[in-house]
């Protein structure tokens, strides 16, 4: 039933289906793509049994993309430059890495992110005995503070199902964006990264309706539509050129060089941290220090200041020290409200 005869009078192939697919894959891996009509001829089967076949081969979690040539033909093909890894193995240090890694996506409840995890470490923990499994659990644990607020992705599950095959595939897709205070609108996108960003996830892109590189909150998209329509993304293409100079994810305002100045009661908080990659830090004879550093991003930088109040002043610009100053007098003033 499976087997037709085939064009140039050779007898038809008759294996089985693991081989097949395995054929299949080496055929789509070794060119560019081929035709239903192309993969026919090769395997001598039917064209139901090669369709068949192209979904055991999408299940298994190979990347198949399509792609429809002016003639009308469907080629089939593999998502550039990929090809099936080998089996990985891992080192008790290693596994350990990955154990405190989950432990800070908590906010990925709900997300078929999460049921990614879910299945890797399922299949870890095939492979451990359940003493080792209770030890890096034990050693490892670790989540996310519970009280700093976190995004509630479990309803937009299928959207970014859609998102990540966007995503992997190098699909165009249309989505349909609500910017803060607004109405949501369409955008078509090139999606290049997820970027994970305060217990928050973001599509990062090429906007083809700003004609520029865009961030969206993924909270803030309410439908995705995929595309038949490819894209490739630029080899000149850098994550930093997303964010910009932003001191963290949006580059709002112009670029500031800000000097900032920490009592001695926190100074110790912002010395063990890293807060800009070319800041500059001053030690004082008091125990305070100055910070120096230039970024852009004034509702972040700002949010970051207040987070040390009483012990920081503002010490450059003049325009700086004047916001900072405000939003303490709106913020007394809303309080005595």
């Amino acid at each position: 039933m499976g087997s037709v005869p085939n064009k140039r009078g050779r007898r038809p192939k008759k294996y089985s289906q693991a081989a097949r697919l395995h054929d299949l894959i080496r055929i789509l891996e070794s060119r560019y793509g081929a035709t239903v009509d192309e993969l026919v001829e090769e395997c001598g089967v039917t064209r139901r049994t090669i369709y068949r076949d192209l979904q055991a081969i999408v299940d298994a979690g190979y990347p198949l993309v399509t792609d429809r040539q002016p003639d009308g033909c469907v080629l089939y093909s593999f998502v550039s430059g990929f090809s099936k890894m080998p089996p990985i193995t891992f080192s008790l240090e290693e596994l350990m890495t990955l154990y405190l890694c989950r432990g800070q996506l908590e906010f990925l409840q709900g997300t078929p992110f999460q049921d990614d995890l879910e299945a890797i470490f399922t299949r870890i923990h095939s492979n451990l005995p359940p003493r080792s499994v209770a030890h890096l659990e034990r050693i490892a644990e670790a989540s996310s503070p519970r009280f700093h607020g976190f995004k509630d992705y479990s309803r937009q599950h299928q959207l970014l199902q859609n998102l990540r095959q966007a995503l992997l595939r190098q699909q165009q897709c249309l989505i349909y964006y609500r910017p803060p205070k607004r109405r949501p609108a369409p955008y078509l996108i090139d999606p290049y990264t997820l970027l994970f960003f305060k217990n928050g996830l973001y599509i990062g892109g090429y906007a083809h309706k700003r004609t520029a590189l865009r961030l969206f909150a993924v909270e803030r998209i309410e439908g995705v539509e995929l595309q038949d329509e490819r894209f490739e993304v630029p080899d000149d293409y850098r994550v930093e050129m997303l964010t910009g100079s932003a001191f963290g994810l949006i580059a709002e305002g112009e670029l500031q060089q800000l000097e900032v100045l920490f009592d001695k009661e926190v100074a110790h908080l912002v010395r063990e941290r890293i807060w800009h990659p070319e800041q500059q830090i001053e030690d004082r004879k008091d125990g305070s220090l100055i910070l120096r550093f230039c970024a852009s991003g004034d509702k972040e930088i700002l949010a970051w200041l207040y987070s040390f109040i009483p012990y920081v002043r503002v010490l450059s610009p003049e325009s700086w020290g004047e916001k900072f100053t405000a939003g303490l007098r709106q913020g007394l003033d809303f309080q005595i409200k």
